[in-house]
């Protein structure tokens, strides 16, 4: 069996641009699909897959996986960044796609099998204020879902993981005359706040009781001396974690808050490269590791990682917002399935339009993400259908907004 062609295919049904890439092969009607999704350059992607690696992979043999990964990193000569792992990601996670197709088995099986039945999912909570929050964290829970990441607006800031936001004066530089698109800008700080989210867990903890497991996300937004004092200030609120303290240039800081408190880190989910989380894990200094899978370089290296952190007590909980597509949905979950150490998965309720263009897109229940029990990833993609969905306009070409303080400093990520 031979690769006769590689292809990126890009489409927004819910307006996130997503790339992803399907591998073809000379058996007739045997494909694989893979995640390549890097939402922020999603053209620059495209590019290496099909002027780099398609060249690169066509007439080799699509069950060769670790020699292709291995043959493709090093190709570029320089490697590793978030382009060419996205691209190199999405190719690996096809041809596990692929392998599990031609055994007629999901992919878990050729993982060892499963672990658990379904993955345990966290769903996003946010609102404008602490009751805000806690209504559509108790409109979850009605559903069936026992991890909850809560988010609060900081009245008048910018503020990550919230809807929407008011707008205050600041000296924050205009949109080029030249951008297709306005985009507003909003001015951040961060002493508001980390006043303002230990009175959110507070009263999350006093109103929802002990029983569901509360999650936050810093987003690396704060300097990190501020984000060791608000983990030292949740601890009494018993975080299932408290995620990306810190940008990855900041990694040492982690020995801090290691020897200052006891709330669970979760972190990763802008590495690129093992010299980012490996030291990490091996002095202990994280729980649970939230690389985005296409950003490491696909199923390949995440099989991998995952078995280094089961040995350092670490624990999976993968990267997925609504910019891990469907199929990078799937092609996690087989690692969830799978892996002693899993975790938690970060869950995204598409909708319908996504999952008319990706059939088979997996099932959210009780709380959990389940297999289709289907061959390779047990998902499709309907390319007529994704081409009725181009990436909308943006000024950018879909870059991250840029964040600023109000004297115009520009703030992480």
């Amino acid at each position: 069996m031979k690769i006769t062609d590689v292809k990126a295919i890009c489409t927004a049904p819910d307006g996130i641009r997503l790339v992803i890439v399907k591998v073809e092969t000379d058996e007739p009607g045997l494909y694989g699909l893979g995640c390549a999704t890097f939402t922020q350059r999603p053209l620059a992607v495209v590019t290496a897959i099909e002027e780099y690696l398609k060249p690169f992979l066509v007439g080799r043999d699509p069950a060769a996986i670790e020699d292709i990964w291995q043959a493709s990193f090093v190709s570029s000569y320089w490697r590793s960044g978030p382009v060419l792992n996205n691209a190199m990601g999405g190719v690996d996670s096809a041809l596990w796609d692929i392998k599990g197709k031609q055994f007629g088995v999901p992919v878990y099986q050729l993982f060892g099998g499963k672990s658990r039945v379904a993955a345990d999912v966290y769903v996003h909570a946010n609102g404008s204020d602490v009751r805000e929050v806690e209504d559509n964290a108790r409109a979850y829970l009605e559903q069936g879902f026992r991890h909850v990441r809560a988010q609060i607006e900081v009245t008048g800031y910018s503020t990550y993981g919230v809807g929407s936001s008011q707008s205050v004066p600041s000296t924050n530089p205009k949109p080029s005359e030249s951008a297709r698109l306005k985009v507003e800008e909003k001015a951040w700080e961060p002493r508001p706040y980390c006043l303002l989210v230990p009175r959110l867990f507070e009263h999350l903890r006093n109103t929802l009781g002990d029983e569901v497991e509360l999650l936050h996300d810093v987003h690396e937004r704060v300097p990190p001396i501020m984000a060791i004092q608000l983990a030292k200030e949740l601890e009494p609120y018993r975080l299932f974690f408290l995620e990306d303290m810190f940008a990855p240039e900041d990694n040492e800081y982690l020995r801090m808050v290691r020897a200052q408190t006891a709330v669970p880190i979760a972190i990763g989910e802008l590495y690129v490269n093992v010299h980012e989380y490996v030291p990490l894990i091996r002095d202990r200094l994280l729980d649970f590791i939230r690389v985005h899978i296409s950003d490491i370089g696909g199923l390949t290296p995440a099989r991998k990682l995952s078995a280094l952190c089961e040995y350092f007590g670490v624990r999976t909980a993968f990267h997925g917002p609504g910019d891990t597509s469907p199929v990078g949905h799937a092609a996690q979950l087989q690692l969830d399935l799978s892996v002693p150490n899993f975790g938690i998965q970060e869950a995204h309720l598409f909708g319908e339009r996504t999952r008319e263009v990706f059939p088979g897109c997996p099932e959210i229940r009780d709380g959990a993400m389940w297999s289709n029990e289907q061959p390779g990833f047990g998902i499709d993609i309907d390319e007529s259908l994704a081409a009725k969905y181009p990436f909308p306009e943006h000024p950018y070409n879909g870059a991250w907004p840029e964040i600023r303080r109000r004297d115009g400093t520009v703030v992480k990520p």
